[in-house]
């Protein structure tokens, strides 16, 4: 209808170096839009991101951070190292550079040995696994994702978010995941974020 809708206001978190922040809330609450402003998909019409002190630009310029979606977003006709490669191919890595570091990634996601399988070979859990190691290939600080496990069967999320801590433990990432089920996110997350109508109505400590 032509008007214009205010999907954020006044929203203001700070998220330190080494946290899980898990967000929820219903569809249209605002959760989505903040995570793509602070991934530089987006640009907020008011307010300031900051990201170890930069802007969203100049950290995505700098590979500070990968993002993970809903779905793994695979090239079909890539393998499954030649798509983890992919965002080394984009920052001119050699050959050789891109497949020791794609060969290490899919070994910390446990699928080394499906390396030259095409992605319509995988289950879907197997290519979501396979997008986070794509995500992780940059070696970023921080990890954005946007529902990554709400399309995969309940047995598959609990294993995929064991791999998120797993991985949070090895590599010290941040990450700012946004879930559609508290039950699955509340054992890893440092704190919770609870949004509503394009606010931040609460985020507090995550309790067992």
């Amino acid at each position: 209808d032509g008007k214009n809708v205010q999907a954020l206001t006044s929203v203001s978190m700070n998220i330190q170096k080494g946290e899980f922040i898990s967000l929820l809330g219903p569809s249209g609450c605002g959760k989505t839009t903040l995570l793509r402003i602070i991934a530089d998909l987006l640009q907020p019409t008011s307010g300031r991101v900051e990201i170890g002190g930069e802007t969203p630009r100049e950290a995505r310029l700098k590979r500070k951070y990968g993002m993970v979606f809903q779905s793994a977003v695979l090239y079909d006709w890539r393998t499954v190292i030649k798509n983890v490669e992919l965002p080394l191919e984009i920052t001119h890595q050699s050959r050789a550079e891109r497949h020791e570091r794609a060969l290490k990634m899919l070994e910390l996601v446990g699928l080394t040995e499906f390396q030259n399988h095409y992605p319509r070979q995988l289950s879907g859990g197997m290519q979501q696994r396979v997008g986070i190691a794509r995500a992780l290939a940059v070696n970023p600080e921080f990890i954005v994702c946007d529902e990554p496990i709400s399309a995969l069967d309940v047995s598959i999320q609990a294993q995929v978010i064991n791999m998120f801590e797993d991985l949070q433990e090895q590599m010290g990432l941040t990450y700012l995941f946004i879930a559609h089920d508290l039950s699955a996110v509340k054992h890893i997350s440092n704190r919770i974020g609870v949004m509503y109508l394009g606010r931040m109505v609460e985020l507090a400590d995550s309790y067992e």
